[in-house]
Parts: C-alpha cells; structure tokens; sequence
C-alpha cells in the first residue's frame, strides 16, 4: 500500500526526537553550563533551516530560467517564490531581536568554547550569495585567501557547481536580453528614449534659468539636474557602458540595461507588470540581505565590541564591510537615474500598446 494512505504522528513526522536533541551545549559538556548558549545554538539553526528553504526556492526559479524561452505563465510562479525569499530574509532580520537578548556577559560564559567556529563557514549561506550571483572577485577576501578555504572539498565542489551552472544575476541578464520591444517596427525604444530625455532637460533648464532663485541656487539645481553626459550617458553609448563595465563601475549588459530601463518606465503595461515586479523583488532581496549583514554587524558590535571574531576575521568591520560590498543587483537600483517622467515618456505606437497590454480580438 501507498504510504500516502499510511497513518503518520506528529511528532515522529517532524522527527522531533532527532530536532531536539541536536542542541549539544560545550560548556555543559565541562560542567561549566551556560544558560544563553542553548538560545545561540537553537538561533543559528534556525537560520539553517531557513538558508535551507531558500535555496529549494532558487534552485526551483533557476530550473525555470534555464528554459531556452522562458513562458509567460511560469513567471507568476518565480516572482511568488522570490516573494517568498525576501519574507525569509525579513523573518531572519527581526529574529536578531531574539539574540540581543543574551547580554554580552552572558556571551562571555560560552565564547570561548566556540573557536574556531564562525558564522562565515555556513556554507548554505554562501550557496546562497553565489546562487544569486555574487561572484569570487567581488567578495572581501578571509585572510587574503578564497572565502572557499574554509570549507571541505565535498562543500566546495558544491560551490563550484553553482559557480559553473549560472547564477540568477546570469539568467536574468539573459532573459532581459531577449526583450522583443526594444526594437518594434518603426518605433526604436532607445532613440525615441533620448530625444525625450532632451527634451526633458532642455525644458527643466529653462524653467530654472527663468526662476526667481539665486545664481548660486541656479547652479546647484543645474548640476542636481544634469544632463546627457551625465547620468544618462551610460544607456546613451554602448562604448560607455562598455567601459564602466571594464572598469567594475557596471555588471548588467548593455542590452540587459536597456530592457531593464523599458522594463521600468512601461511597468503599466500588462505585460510588462510581472517583469517589473519581478526586477523589484531582486531589488528588495538585495536591500534585505544588507539589512540582515548590517544587523549581524550592529549584533557584534554590541557583544564582543572590537574584538577579533572566533572564526578570526576582523569580526564587526569584516561584517560591516560585507553588507556594502557584497551587493548583487546594484544595476537594478542604478536605473531609477535614467527614470523620466510618465508624462515625458514617448508614445508607443498603437499596434506595440496593443501587443503590450491585454487586448482580446473578436470574431
């Protein structure tokens, strides 16, 4: 028979035998038992458990995106579980609340018990930087050496293979490339997107020069304003781009950016709604892996103060530095620069408005 149709107990469904017993204290193994170090032991493996389910998540979007043409109908499925990551990484941000409850006296009773154990061998958590696309030259490097070091060779041949599979960061980049609307018929999006830009500032320039404000306030707004040599300049010349690539300044395609950019400034059309949503949800990923980096950060900081970490990293600045570098979708957040108003955004023609939006043809 089918164990679909076999009776199953809570207790021994969940394993909860096995889950309980896998808080083993090292202070108590000594005599010496630490109240707090049960709460530090029970909070990194929940966060485990949690890496765990983030990357069933990526792992499930990834497979999707492999797809040579990716459908339509499975993007509600990627954005819903990309949802689901960034409520994770939320929930794993206001558990820190939970650890800031062991003062650091209470830390001191274990600490030393825990060399050279360290936050920054979980290798789940790598997994997941790596699967997103944080790439080896963009880390901070641990010691001078590859942040794979500290782990087995079975655990880096695992981080290998996601190096050499595709991050998430690479199959978007794809999937933007093969926008259709760049170039429709007549109408060529980037062409008709600058002279609206000049247009834009040209006019801005005017009002300011005809303002009753000071010439100093002039200058100010003029330079806040800017102009086609300056944010825009990028998306305007692909040699540009090009270079700010070779310089580290950019990471997106050139082509990637300017679907992104379309992606953006058309988010009302139906189509082009779950594409937009889905570029947001990176966004917010990325704000919200910070966030968590930034608040291990501020924990350290509050428990050991400058101490060295047990792992041996510099602990609080190692960490601190972590959560402004190590961001992944930086491109993404650099296209609300290139934004224009709707109401200087250039018509579509109505055979593309209609193709973008939900159009249903009678008989």
């Amino acid at each position: 028979m089918s164990d679909k149709y076999t009776t199953i107990h809570y207790h021994n469904y969940l394993e909860l035998d096995a889950l309980l017993s896998l808080q083993k204290e090292r202070s108590k193994a000594v005599g010496e038992s630490a109240h707090d170090e049960t709460l530090f032991i029970i909070m990194h493996q929940v966060c485990e458990l949690w890496f765990k389910q983030i990357l069933t998540e990526l792992d499930s979007v990834l497979l999707l995106f492999r797809e040579e043409r990716v459908r339509e109908d499975n993007m509600h499925t990627v954005l819903l579980r990309l949802r689901r990551v960034s409520v994770i990484i939320d929930l794993l941000i206001e558990q820190v609340k939970v650890m800031e409850t062991m003062t650091p006296l209470d830390f001191l009773d274990f600490r030393d018990y825990l060399f050279p154990a360290s936050g920054f061998q979980s290798v789940q958590f790598r997994l997941i930087e790596t699967t997103l696309g944080l790439r080896e030259e963009d880390r901070l490097t641990y010691h001078g050496k590859s942040y794979k070091t500290v782990f087995t060779e079975e655990q880096q041949d695992r981080l290998d293979t996601v190096e050499q599979g595709g991050s998430l960061f690479e199959l978007v980049e794809r999937w933007l490339e093969r926008t259709p609307f760049l170039q429709f018929g007549d109408f060529d999006f980037l062409s008709n997107y600058k002279e609206a830009v000049e247009r834009m500032i040209a006019r801005d320039q005017q009002h300011i020069r005809d303002s009753e404000l000071s010439p100093e306030m002039k200058e100010m707004r003029l330079r806040v304003l800017g102009d086609t040599t300056t944010y825009f300049r990028h998306v305007l010349d692909r040699a540009e781009h090009e270079r700010m690539i070779e310089q580290g300044e950019a990471r997106l395609s050139y082509d990637a950016t300017i679907a992104a950019l379309l992606i953006n400034l058309y988010r009302d059309q139906p189509i082009l709604n779950i594409p937009f949503q889905l570029l947001t949800e990176l966004m917010i990923i990325d704000e919200a892996l910070t966030t968590w980096r930034y608040r291990h950060a501020q924990m350290v900081m509050r428990m050991i103060g400058n101490k060295i970490g047990t792992g041996g990293s510099s602990g609080h600045n190692y960490l601190a530095q972590t959560a402004e570098r190590h961001k992944i979708f930086r491109d993404l957040h650099n296209i609300s620069s290139l934004l224009i108003p709707r109401s200087a955004l250039p018509a579509l023609p109505e055979e593309l408005a209609r193709g973008l939006g939900f159009y249903f043809r009678g008989r």
